[in-house]
């Protein structure tokens, strides 16, 4: 693997409990490392059948879809991506140039998003920093029609494989997604600045608690203790974190691709949660509106509503999986 930038950690015991448990009630479950945009993406590969591609949030990993994955698992394939710079894949350098907003040449990306002042350029190397590998994951691996199950940060990565065309897939799921608005609560700028990576231990897992998933259950306590055990990844993923404060700053409007949601004719499944401190509920109100085949639902959750309530969301997607 010349010329690509490797994984550079392992999982740790919690995860490998989980990896464990995904083992024995998912089968085909292979855990695989490929190299993709040079550099090197894990992603876990279970069941068989129709694809299906799920795509995490910051501070989160792959395993983090353990509420959901068994049950998707049983009748189709399921390829959860860990994102560039999280969970266990490595990631390029944000440049010393990009963070001065030095040019960039011309791509087939779609136009940047819509950033709160200066810095367009700035922001699509933000946006490439994630994207890029994932899209070219996605077609290398023959899944260019997989439909997308994003969340958060995930979320935002849907959106901008979806309108940058190389991939086209039959239907979208956002789960408190970023890049469908402006906005985003004060508290979830000062949680975005500190960034999972910066805590550790109880304070992580209060965190998640806090703003991922406030309705405590076994799962949910499993899934605290994966969170603070990512977090104490090595090398705080430095990169990743600056490349994400691009696109989630402490002040001014959000970089976002509101003005271009109608431009997504794929059915497309906004659910979100009603206590989402994070990305509040309107900014999914506004964008259903602005989506011509886009169906919203409200759950009484937090930011991460398939962790909370993995049965609801399961119900939720359903009619979108009986398609595929």
């Amino acid at each position: 693997m010349s010329n690509v930038y490797a994984v550079v950690s392992r999982p740790g015991p919690v995860e490998e409990r989980l990896l464990d448990e995904l083992a024995a009630s998912t089968q085909p479950f292979s855990v695989m490392r490929r190299g993709a945009a040079g550099i090197a993406l894990r992603y876990l590969d279970a069941g068989s059948g129709p694809p299906l591609v799920l795509l995490h949030g910051r501070g989160h990993a792959a395993t983090s879809w353990l509420p959901l994955l068994p049950a998707l698992a049983r009748h189709r394939r399921v390829i959860a991506v860990d994102l560039p710079g999280f969970g266990h894949s490595a990631w390029r350098p944000f440049p010393a140039s990009a963070r001065a907003g030095a040019s960039r040449p011309p791509t087939s990306a779609p136009a940047p998003l819509i950033p709160g002042g200066d810095g367009d350029d700035l922001v699509a190397r933000a946006l490439d920093f994630f994207v890029d590998p994932v899209e070219a994951l996605l077609c290398d691996l023959g899944l260019s029609e997989a439909p997308l199950v994003g969340h958060s940060l995930g979320g935002l990565c849907a959106l901008a494989i979806t309108l940058r065309r190389r991939a086209r897939p039959r239907w979208l799921a956002l789960i408190g997604a970023m890049g469908v608005g402006p906005e985003m609560s004060a508290l979830g700028r000062a949680y975005f600045l500190l960034g999972p990576e910066r805590a550790a231990g109880r304070a992580s897992i209060a965190l998640f608690q806090r703003f991922g998933a406030p309705t405590e259950t076994s799962c949910t306590a499993r899934l605290g203790a994966l969170h603070a055990e990512l977090a104490s990844v090595p090398d705080g993923r430095r990169d990743a974190a600056t490349a994400f404060r691009v696109l989630a700053p402490l002040r001014g409007p959000v970089p976002h691709l509101r003005e271009r949601l109608g431009e997504i004719e794929t059915d497309t499944l906004l659910l979100w949660g009603e206590r989402d401190e994070l990305l509040p509920a309107p900014l999914a109100i506004g964008a259903a509106a602005r989506m011509p085949r886009a169906t919203l639902k409200l759950l009484p959750r937090g930011h991460a509503p398939h962790h909370e309530a993995p049965e609801e969301t399961l119900r939720h997607l359903a009619p979108l999986l009986d398609r595929s």
